[in-house]
Order: C-alpha cells, then sequence, then structure tokens
C-alpha cells in the first residue's frame, strides 16, 4: 500500500520542520484534505510550500501555501 507524506518548504526550498505533525496517508485524498485543514498554522510555523510524495515519488510541487492566503 502507497504511503503519502507532505514535505514542508521554506521559500527558498530548504526543508523545514512542520509546525503541525502530519500523519502518514493512504490517499492522495486524505493527504489533500489534511493540508487544506491545517495550511495556516503551518504557514504561520514557518512553512512557505509544500510538495507531495507517493511513496519516494513526488507527485506534485512545490505548491506555495501563500497562494492559498491570496485566493
Amino acid at each position: 500500500m502507497a504511503t503519502w507524506t507532505w514535505r514542508f518548504e521554506k521559500a527558498d526550498g530548504a526543508e523545514t520542520e512542520p509546525a503541525v505533525e502530519p500523519e502518514e496517508f493512504t490517499t492522495q485524498g486524505d493527504a489533500e484534505s489534511w493540508l487544506g485543514e491545517y495550511w495556516k498554522p503551518l504557514l504561520a510555523g514557518g512553512a512557505h510550500q509544500v510538495r507531495l510524495f507517493e511513496d519516494a515519488t513526488e507527485i506534485y510541487g512545490p505548491m506555495s501555501l501563500k497562494a492559498a492566503e491570496e485566493a
């Protein structure tokens, strides 16, 4: 079974520890729903962008958390 995980990055692409500890997700939808709930505290905690992985494969990113704030 695939594991979906987020990588949290600063604006320059350097990895950073998230302000909210994510779980390991079993579906892409679960991972995206979790991000939808927690993007504000993640952004406030210093994560500016995220990348989504299915196991070791990057699915997409970087996706800015600031864009969600402006939407």
